[in-house]
C-alpha cells in the first residue's frame, strides 16, 4: 500500500482509487499529461509493474498539490463510471478542500515542495551559476549531442504524434491542414505592422514550412515574422514545427526551442539567454557552458520560435545593450537574437497579431502573412476531421448550402468549431438543418458547448463559473493562471471538454508550476460574453463598457501593460443579443426570456449608437462582424446606411470573412457605395466573399499581395455586380493568366464606365487583350494601363486601335502612363456596337467621320520609322483635335515627315513635336513641309526649350456662315484682296540660334506660305545682330504684308534699333514700332483694324461697313514707342531725322530714366520738322524743374502743337494738330510741378506768347498765397479764353479776398469759384469777350470778422460782379448785416446767396432783420430753412422812402414797438420789392407775430409781382394775415 495513503488513513479509498485507474491508464496518461506537462511517461525510473506505475503517478498529482489533486478527483468522477459510494467518498474525502486540508501535515508539504519530478533529470542549479570545467573537445561535443539528442526526445515524447493545442479529443487532433501563407519581400514597419515599399507576394503558390526559412540573403538575420489575425493557427503552425522537427523532418536544425510570450511574461527576473534555453526548456545533465558553446558554433543550425510576440508586456529597445552576454529582459533577449548580437547565425521565428510590433525587430526580416483557409483547404480539413465516408459527405453538403457557414470557416480555429458542432448535429438532424444552427461564430461556440455536454444536461453552473474566471483574466489582462487561481470542479469541467489546456512554467531556477490557459483566445472571450449576458452579477453599465471597437492592436510595454484580448468579445455579445440566442440564455441564466431580452436590448442599443458614428477602416470591419452576428435586419439597415459613400480600407489585413460580413450588410443598403483596398493583406479567394454585392459602384484594390489567383476570383464575382461602374485593380501581381479571367468577365459587366490595370507588369500581349473587350463595353469612358511595360510595337498597335475605335476619344501615353478615354455613343449605337461582326451603318459612319481624337503619345521611344507607321495610321484615320509626340527621338526627318504630312491628318487645334532633338537644321525643313498647309494658325519652334507646336484653324473652306456674312467678305474680298486674308498665320522661331547667313535660306522657306496669309513672324532670343538687322531690312520687302515681326533678343545696338524706324517708310505694314531697349525687346506690327473684322466673328453695320470700305491707309496712325533707352540730344536728333521721311499720321512714345534739358530742348527744336507727328509722349521719364518753361515756350516755338500736359515731372503729353485741322485752341496743363511764387512770372510770359491760350492747369502745385496772388495779376497779360485751375495750391483766405479784389481788372472772367475746405479747389472760367455779369463762388473760407469789410470793398469795387455765392463761410448774422450794410455801388443789380448753418434756426423775423439793413433797394428775398439759405438781391442806388407815406401805413399796423421799428425799417428798405419766396419756414412762432410783420410788409409792397410760401407751418390765423396784406399787391403776377 502506498504510504500515503496509510498516511492518510485511506487504506480502502486508496486501493479502490487505483484498482479504478488501472481499468484505464491511457486516461491516466492523458490527465497527467494535462496537469503535470512535462512529466516522462517512459522514463527508465518509473516501476515496471502496472499497479506501481498508477502508485507513482496519483503521488506525483498528490504532491503536486491542493489545487491539482482536488482536480485531479473531480475529473475521475466526472469522466469515468464511478460507483456511487466510491464517488461520494471520493468527492467527500479528497473532492472537497475541507476533507484534504486536514489530512495534510507541515511534513508532508515540506517534502512535497523538496520533492524533484522524476523523468529528464535536471541540474540542481541553473546552467547560469553552473561552474566552467575544462573538458576535451570530443567530450564536449558528446556532451552537446546528448543533449540535442535529449530535446528531440522531450519534444517527440510531448507531441507524439498529436497536434497540441487543439482543444479537442484525440479522435479530432488528427486533423491538420496548413494554412495560406504568402511571404512578402519588402520593408517592414513596426510602427505599423505593415509592408512598406513594393510588397511583392506570390499569389497562387503556397509558402511551405520549409520555405519559411528561406531568407533573401546569406547575411544578416535569419528572421522570420509570422503575421496573422486571430484564429488563423499560428500557435498551432509553431507546435507544428516542433513535431516536425522531433520527428526528423527538418533535419536543417540540430536544436530548436519553443517559446510563448504568455508564460514569459510571468518570468518578472533578468536572464541570460542560456538561463533562457535551460532553464525554460530543458537543462543539460552536465556542463551546460560546453553545451551552449557548441550551440554558438553551429548557431545557424539553430531555430528559435517566439508565439504571440503581441503579448508581450515588457519594454523592448531596438539599441544595442551595453553587455549582450549580461541578464536582461526576455524581450531584450530577443531583440539580441534578431539583431545577430546574441547567438549570432541562429534562425528566429515569431508570430503575432498584425499590428503595431516591437522595435526590436529588424526592417530586413522576412515577413510571412497567414490568410486561412481558402475553399480546397477547407474541404481537406473536413475530409482529414471525419473518418467515414457518410459524415464527411454530409458536412460537406451542410457546407456548401450555408454560404455563411462557408465563409466562417475561412478562419480554420472557426472550421474547427464548425466541424465539431457538424459531428454532433448531423445524427440528428436532416440534411441542411445542421447548418442552419450555425450561421454565425456565436453560434458555433454555443452549438460546440452543447456539444460537449452531456446529452440532454447542460452544465450551467460550471459555465457560467468558467465564464466568471475568463471575465476576470480579460479585465485584468492574465492570460495564463495556476491551479490555485481556479475552483477544481471549474478545472476538471475544463480540463474534461478540453476547455483549458496546460503547460509548465519555469519561474525561477529549479523551481517550476503548471500553469493553465483556454485553449484559445476566443474561447475565452466566448465564455466571457456568456457570464456577461447571463450572470445576473453583471448591471447593464457593465454590460455596455464591454460593447466596444478595437481598430488594432497597440504595443503593450511597461510594468502595468495588459495584453487586449478582446478581439471578438464585442462580437460575442452582439451574436448573444440575436433572437436565436435567448433560449440558450434563459436556460444558462435559469431566468426568463424576458430578463435576457433586457440584456440583449442593453447591447443592440450599444450597437445602434456606433453604428452612427465616423470610423476608421478597421472599426468598420469590427463594427461589420458585430452587426451581422445580431443577425438583426432593422440594425444592419441602419449600419448600412450609415456607412460613407466612400468606404476606404488601408493598410491592415482583411479575411474572406470580413468582405463576406461586409456584403451581408450592403444587402440592407439602398444608395450605391465605393470601396477602396489599398495595402491590405487579402486572402486569395477574398473576391468570392463580394458575388452578388450589387450596391458597389467603385471598387479598388492597390496591393501586391493580389495575384492570379485573386485575379480569377474577382472575375467569377464581378458579374454579379449589377451597379458596378468603376473597377480598379492596382499594383498588383497578376499575369496573363490572371488577367484572361478578367478579360472573361469584362463583356460580362456592360455597365461599367471606368477600368483601371495600373501598375500590373502586363506585357505586350495581355495589354493588346484587354483592349480587345473595348467594344464590348459600350458606357466605358476611361481605361487606365499605366504602369505596365509595353513595347513601341505595342503601342502602335493600341494606336490603330484608338484610330479604328468610334468611342475612344483619347489616348494618352507618357513613359509608363497609358489611358484611353472614350466617349460612349448614343443607345442605338451601343447596341450595334456589343457584336463587332455587324457591318457598320451609315449614321455609324457619319459618327465617325464627325468625331474628334486626341492622341498623345509623349516620351515613348519613338523614332524615324515609327513615324512613318503612325503618318499611315493616322491618314485615315478621323479628325485628330490634338497629336502630342513630345519627348520621343523622331530628330530631323522624323519632323520633316510629320510636318510635310500635317495637311493630310485633318489636325484640327495642335500638333506637338517637342523634345525629339530637332537642329538648327531641321527647322528649315519643318517650315518648307508646312507650307502647303492651309490650316496651320501658328508654329512655335525653340530649339533652346526644345519647343515645336503646330497650333491649326478650321479650314476655310469648311467654314459655314450666314449668307450675309459670305456676301460682305466677298465684296471686301473685291475692293482689297491683297490686304484682307482669310486667316493670319503665326511663326514663333524662338531662341533657334539663327545668324544672318540663315535668314536668306529662312526667307525662302517662308516666302511660300505668305501669299495667302498675314504672318506673325517671331525670331526673339535669336543671335541675328546688327549684321542680321541690316540683312533683314533687305529681305523683309520679299516677305509681303506681315502682321508683326518680333526680333527681341537679339544683342542690336543702339544704332540698330534706331534704324527701325526706317521701316514706316520702307515697309507700308509696319504701323508700330515697339522698342526697350535695355530688355531687348523689338516689336514691329501691322494695323489691327482689319484682322480684327476676321477675328470678332461678327459683321460690323451698315455704316461700320460703309467706312471700312471707304478708308486709308495714310488715316490710320503710326506708333514708335522707344523705352528703357538713353535719350541723348545727338540720339533725339538722329531719330527724328530718320522720322522726317515717316508717313503720317505718327505717335511717338519715349521713355527713359531721365531727360536732360539739353535733350528735352533738343527734341523740342526738332519738332517743326516733323509735320506729320500726331502726339509726343514722355512716360516714366525724369524731367527737371526747368521742363515746365521749355514746354510752355512750345506753343511759340511750334505753332501745331495744341495740348501740352506736364505731370510731376515725370509723364509729358504734347498733342498736334493735324495739317488738314484749322487753328484751334491750345491748353497747357502744368500739374504737380513744384511751381512757386519765383516762377510765377516767367511761365505766364511764355504762356502770354500763345495768342489761343484756352486753358491752364497749375494745380497741385506750391504757389501758395503770394503765387497765387501773383497769377492773378499776370492775368490781364494771358490772354486765357477757357479756364485756369488754380487748386491745390495751399490757399487761404487772403487768396480768396485777393481774387476778389482782382475781379475789376479782369474783364473776361465770367466765373469764379473757391473752396478751401476739404475739397481745395480754385478755377476761374473766361470767356473770349468782356463779360457783363460774373459770378463767384466762395465755400468753406472761414472769414473772420476783420475780414468782411475788406470783402464788402471788394465786391463794391467789382462792379461787374452781379452774384456772389457764400456756403459755408462762417459769417454769422452780424457779420452779414455788416456786409449788406457796407456793400456800396453806383448803380445795377447784385445778388447776394448765403448758406450757414445757423439759418435755419434763426427765424423769419431775424432774417428779416438782417435784409433790413442792406444799403440798396432789397428788391428780391428768399428763405430757405431747411436748406440754411437765405438769398438778398439789391438794387443799386438805393431811392428813399416818402417818410409821410411810410407813417400812414404803420398807423394801420397793429404791432409792438420793436416789431414797428423792423416794419418801418423793411417799408424803407423793401419798398421796391417784386419777389418774395418762404420755404420750409415756421410762422407760427411768438403768437403769429411773423405773420402779422409780414401782413404789414405786404400792406406796403405796391410792386411784388411773385409770393411763395411752401411747406411751411402758418396757422389760421396767421393765413388770414397774410391774405389780408396780399390783398393789396395789385401787382401780384404769382402766387404759390
Amino acid at each position: 500500500m502506498d504510504p500515503i495513503g496509510l498516511q492518510l488513513g485511506t487504506k480502502n479509498l486508496w486501493s479502490s482509487l487505483v484498482r479504478l485507474l488501472s481499468k484505464d491508464t491511457e486516461w491516466l496518461n492523458s490527465k497527467m499529461k494535462f496537469f503535470l506537462p512535462n512529466t516522462d511517461l517512459d522514463s527508465r525510473n518509473e516501476a515496471s509493474d502496472p499497479e506501481q506505475r498508477i502508485i507513482l503517478q496519483l503521488r506525483k498529482l498528490y504532491v503536486e498539490g491542493l489545487a491539482t489533486w482536488q482536480s485531479f478527483i473531480h475529473c475521475v468522477c466526472m469522466e469515468l463510471v464511478v460507483p456511487l459510494d466510491l464517488e461520494v467518498l471520493l468527492l467527500s474525502t479528497w473532492g472537497c478542500e475541507d476533507g484534504l486540508t486536514s489530512q495534510l501535515g507541515a511534513e508532508e508539504k515540506s517534502r512535497r515542495e523538496s520533492q524533484l519530478h522524476h523523468g529528464l533529470k535536471r541540474p540542481h542549479q541553473s546552467c547560469g551559476s553552473s561552474p566552467c570545467r575544462k573538458q576535451c573537445r570530443k567530450q564536449q561535443l558528446e556532451l552537446a549531442k546528448k543533449y540535442l539528442q535529449l530535446l528531440r526526445t522531450s519534444a517527440l515524447q510531448r507531441y507524439g504524434s498529436r497536434i497540441p493545442g487543439s482543444g479537442q479529443p484525440h479522435a479530432f487532433r488528427q486533423a491538420y491542414v496548413p494554412p495560406i501563407l504568402r511571404r512578402a519581400t519588402a520593408t517592414l514597419d513596426t510602427q505599423g505592422g505593415v509592408i512598406m515599399g513594393n510588397p511583392r507576394v506570390e499569389d497562387g503558390t503556397d509558402v511551405s514550412i520549409s520555405d519559411l526559412f528561406n531568407t533573401r540573403t546569406n547575411k544578416g538575420p535569419k528572421v522570420t515574422i509570422l503575421l496573422g489575425k486571430a484564429g488563423m493557427g499560428k500557435t498551432t503552425l509553431a507546435h507544428r514545427l516542433c513535431q516536425k522537427w522531433a520527428e526528423g523532418h527538418l533535419d536543417c536544425f540540430q536544436a530548436l526551442f519553443l517559446f510563448e510570450f504568455r508564460q514569459l511574461n510571468l518570468i518578472t527576473r533578468f536572464l541570460t539567454l542560456p538561463q533562457l534555453l535551460f532553464d525554460l526548456c530543458l537543462s543539460p545533465e552536465s556542463d551546460p557552458d560546453a553545451v551552449f558553446q557548441y550551440l554558438k558554433e553551429n548557431a545557424d543550425q539553430v531555430l528559435l520560435i517566439f508565439d504571440g510576440l503581441d503579448e508581450a508586456l515588457q519594454p523592448c529597445s531596438s539599441m544595442d545593450p551595453e553587455d549582450p552576454d549580461g541578464p536582461g529582459p526576455v524581450l531584450t533577449l530577443f531583440s539580441g537574437l534578431c539583431h545577430g548580437t546574441l547567438l549570432p547565425g541562429c534562425w528566429v521565428l515569431a508570430t503575432s497579431r498584425p499590428g503595431k510590433l516591437p522595435a526590436c525587430l529588424p526592417t530586413e526580416a522576412a515577413v510571412v502573412h497567414m490568410l486561412g483557409f481558402d475553399g480546397p483547404r477547407v474541404e481537406e480539413y473536413v475530409n482529414c476531421f471525419f473518418s467515414t465516408q457518410p459524415s464527411r459527405e454530409g458536412a460537406l453538403g451542410e457546407l456548401q448550402t450555408n454560404g455563411r457557414l462557408r465563409s466562417l470557416c475561412a478562419v480554420p480555429a472557426l472550421c474547427q468549431v464548425a466541424c465539431l458542432c457538424l459531428h454532433h448535429l448531423l445524427p440528428d438532424h436532416a440534411p441542411g438543418q445542421s447548418a442552419a444552427l450555425l450561421s454565425t461564430m456565436t453560434q458555433l461556440y454555443m452549438q460546440m458547448v452543447m456539444a460537449l455536454s452531456p446529452r440532454g444536461h447542460l452544465p450551467t453552473t460550471s459555465l457560467l463559473g468558467l465564464g466568471e474566471v475568463a471575465l476576470r483574466n480579460l479585465e485584468t489582462g492574465k492570460v495564463t493562471f495556476y491551479a490555485r487561481d481556479i475552483p477544481p470542479p471549474l478545472m476538471a469541467f475544463g480540463a474534461t471538454h478540453s476547455l483549458l489546456t496546460s503547460f509548465w512554467i519555469c519561474t525561477d531556477p529549479g523551481h517550476q508550476q503548471t500553469g493553465y490557459a483556454f485553449t484559445h483566445f476566443s474561447l475565452q472571450e466566448f465564455l466571457a460574453a456568456l457570464h456577461l449576458m447571463a450572470s445576473p452579477k453583471v448591471d447593464e453599465d457593465l454590460l455596455t463598457q464591454h460593447v466596444t471597437l478595437n481598430s488594432r492592436w497597440v504595443l503593450r510595454t511597461g510594468p502595468k501593460a495588459k495584453p487586449d484580448l478582446s478581439d471578438h468579445l464585442p462580437t460575442f455579445l452582439a451574436g448573444l443579443a440575436s433572437c436565436t440566442c435567448r433560449p440558450f440564455l434563459s436556460h444558462l441564466a435559469q431566468r426568463g426570456e424576458d430578463w435576457v431580452g433586457t440584456k440583449q436590448a442593453v447591447v443592440m442599443q450599444a450597437l445602434k449608437k456606433l453604428a452612427t458614428r465616423k470610423l476608421t477602416g478597421p472599426k468598420v470591419v469590427e463594427l461589420l462582424h458585430c452587426v451581422d452576428e445580431t443577425q438583426e435586419p432593422e440594425l444592419a439597415s441602419l449600419t448600412a446606411q450609415s456607412l460613407p459613400c466612400q468606404l476606404p480600407f488601408h493598410n491592415f489585413p482583411l479575411t474572406y470573412t470580413d468582405l463576406a460580413v461586409l456584403t451581408n450588410i450592403l444587402e440592407h443598403r439602398e444608395a450605391p457605395i465605393h470601396l477602396d483596398f489599398e495595402g491590405c493583406t487579402l486572402e486569395p479567394h477574398c473576391p468570392e466573399a463580394l458575388v452578388g454585392c450589387g450596391q458597389i459602384e467603385n471598387l479598388s484594390f492597390k496591393s501586391r499581395k493580389c495575384g492570379d489567383a485573386f485575379a480569377e476570383a474577382l472575375s467569377r464575382s464581378l458579374p454579379t455586380m449589377g451597379r458596378l461602374k468603376m473597377l480598379g485593380l492596382v499594383g498588383s501581381k497578376i499575369t496573363a493568366r490572371g488577367i484572361s479571367h478578367l478579360v472573361k468577365a469584362l463583356p460580362l459587366c456592360p455597365q461599367l464606365e471606368e477600368v483601371s490595370f495600373q501598375d500590373n507588369q502586363l506585357d505586350d500581349q495581355v495589354v493588346l487583350n484587354i483592349v480587345e473587350v473595348l467594344p464590348y463595353l459600350p458606357r466605358l469612358r476611361k481605361l487606365d494601363l499605366s504602369g505596365n511595360s509595353i513595347c513601341v510595337t505595342t503601342l502602335l498597335c493600341l494606336t490603330k486601335v484608338a484610330v479604328t475605335c468610334p468611342t475612344i476619344s483619347m489616348l494618352q501615353a507618357r513613359k509608363a502612363d497609358l489611358i484611353f478615354f472614350l466617349s460612349p455613343p448614343t443607345e442605338a449605337t451601343a447596341e450595334l456596337q456589343r457584336d463587332p461582326d455587324l457591318q457598320e451603318s451609315d449614321g455609324q459612319r457619319k459618327e465617325a467621320q464627325g468625331r474628334s481624337l486626341k492622341l498623345r503619345l509623349q516620351k515613348c521611344q519613338l523614332q524615324v520609322h515609327d513615324a512613318e507607321t503612325l503618318i499611315a495610321l493616322l491618314r485615315e484615320g478621323p479628325h485628330l483635335e490634338e497629336v502630342d509626340l513630345s519627348g520621343n527621338q523622331l530628330e530631323d526627318e522624323g519632323c520633316r515627315l510629320m510636318a510635310e504630312a500635317v495637311s493630310e491628318l485633318h489636325i484640327t487645334r495642335k500638333l506637338d513635336l517637342s523634345d525629339n532633338g530637332l537642329s538648327a537644321a531641321g527647322v528649315h525643313c519643318v517650315l518648307r513641309g508646312v507650307r502647303a498647309c492651309r490650316t496651320l494658325a501658328e508654329l512655335h519652334i525653340s530649339l533652346l526649350h526644345k519647343t515645336v507646336v503646330f497650333m491649326f484653324a478650321q479650314d476655310p473652306e469648311q467654314q459655314e456662315g450666314p449668307q450675309n456674312r459670305a456676301e460682305f467678305l466677298d465684296s471686301l474680298m473685291l475692293q482689297m484682296p491683297s490686304e484682307l486674308p482669310l486667316s493670319s498665320r503665326r511663326m514663333r522661331l524662338t531662341h533657334c540660334g539663327l545668324q544672318a547667313k540663315h535668314l536668306e535660306q529662312l526667307c525662302k522657306a517662308l516666302g511660300g506660305s505668305c501669299h495667302l496669309d498675314h504672318l506673325h513672324l517671331d525670331l526673339s532670343g535669336n543671335a541675328l545682330g546688327d549684321e542680321g538687322a541690316a540683312r533683314l531690312a533687305q529681305l523683309l520687302p520679299g516677305l509681303g504684308a506681315l502682321q508683326s515681326l518680333n526680333l527681341s533678343e537679339n544683342g542690336l545696338s543702339l544704332d540698330a534699333v534706331l534704324g527701325f524706324a526706317r521701316y514706316f517708310s520702307t515697309l507700308q505694314w509696319v504701323f508700330h514700332l515697339d522698342i526697350s531697349f535695355e530688355r531687348q525687346c523689338i516689336l514691329l506690327r501691322g494695323d489691327k483694324t482689319v484682322r480684327g473684322i476676321w477675328t470678332t466673328g461678327s459683321l460690323p453695320d451698315l455704316s461700320a461697313a460703309a467706312e471700312f470700305s471707304g478708308f486709308r491707309r495714310h488715316c490710320i496712325p503710326r506708333s514708335l514707342c522707344l523705352s528703357e533707352c538713353p535719350l541723348e540730344p545727338l540720339t533725339l536728333t538722329r531719330l527724328c531725322a530718320t522720322l522726317e521721311e515717316c508717313p503720317g499720321p505718327l505717335e511717338l512714345q519715349l521713355s527713359c530714366e531721365v531727360l536732360s534739358d539739353q535733350s528735352l530742348e533738343t527734341l523740342l527744336h526738332c519738332l517743326p520738322r516733323l509735320p506729320q507727328l500726331s502726339l509726343l509722349q514722355l512716360s516714366q521719364t525724369g524731367l527737371s524743374p526747368r521742363s515746365p518753361f521749355l514746354l510752355a515756350d512750345i506753343f511759340s516755338l511750334c505753332p501745331r502743337v495744341k495740348k501740352v500736359d506736364l505731370r510731376s515731372l515725370h509723364h509729358a503729353t504734347l498733342h498736334f494738330r493735324s495739317n488738314e485741322e484749322q487753328e484751334g485752341v491750345c491748353c497747357g496743363r502744368f500739374t504737380g510741378c513744384s511751381l512757386s511764387q519765383e516762377h510765377v512770372e516767367s511761365l505766364c510770359w511764355l504762356l502770354s506768347k500763345c495768342e489761343d491760350l484756352s486753358q491752364v492747369d497749375l494745380s497741385v502745385n506750391l504757389l501758395g498765397d503770394g503765387g497765387i496772388k501773383s497769377v492773378l495779376e499776370c492775368l490781364p497779360q494771358v490772354p486765357i479764353s477757357g479756364s485756369l485751375d488754380l487748386s491745390h495750391n495751399n490757399a487761404s483766405q487772403e487768396s480768396a479776398l485777393c481774387l476778389v479784389e482782382t475781379l475789376s481788372s479782369c474783364p473776361r472772367v465770367r466765373e469764379a469759384s473757391v473752396n478751401l475746405g476739404s475739397e481745395q479747389s480754385f478755377q476761374i472760367h473766361f470767356s473770349k469777350e468782356d463779360q457783363a455779369g460774373k459770378t463767384l463762388r466762395l465755400s468753406e473760407c472761414s472769414f473772420c470778422p476783420e475780414h468782411v469789410s475788406r470783402l464788402a470793398a471788394g465786391l463794391s469795387q467789382s462792379l461787374q460782379l452781379t452774384e456772389l455765392m457764400l456756403t459755408q463761410c462762417c459769417l454769422g448774422q452780424e457779420q452779414l448785416v455788416t456786409l449788406l450794410s457796407l456793400v456800396q455801388r453806383p448803380a445795377g443789380l447784385f445778388s447776394l446767396r448765403v448758406q450757414e448753418p445757423w439759418v435755419d434756426q434763426a427765424g423769419v423775423l431775424s432774417l428779416l432783420e438782417v435784409c433790413a439793413q442792406a444799403s440798396g433797394n432789397v428788391t428780391g428775398i428768399s428763405i430757405s430753412e431747411t436748406q440754411q439759405q437765405l438769398r438778398v438781391q439789391l438794387e443799386f442806388p438805393r431811392q428813399e422812402e416818402n417818410p409821410e407815406a411810410v407813417a400812414l401805413r404803420l398807423a394801420h399796423c397793429d404791432l409792438g414797438t420793436h416789431h414797428s421799428l423792423l416794419v418801418r425799417q423793411l417799408m424803407e428798405t423793401c419798398a421796391r420789392l417784386q419777389q418774395l419766396s418762404l420755404s420750409q419756414v415756421n410762422l407760427c412762432e411768438d403768437d403769429d407775430a411773423s405773420s402779422l410783420v409780414l401782413r404789414s410788409l405786404l400792406l406796403s409792397l405796391s410792386e411784388l409781382k411773385k409770393f411763395r410760401l411752401t411747406s411751411s407751418r402758418v396757422s389760421t390765423k396767421g393765413l388770414t394775415h397774410l391774405a389780408s396784406g396780399l390783398g393789396h399787391c395789385h401787382h401780384l403776377e404769382e402766387l404759390e
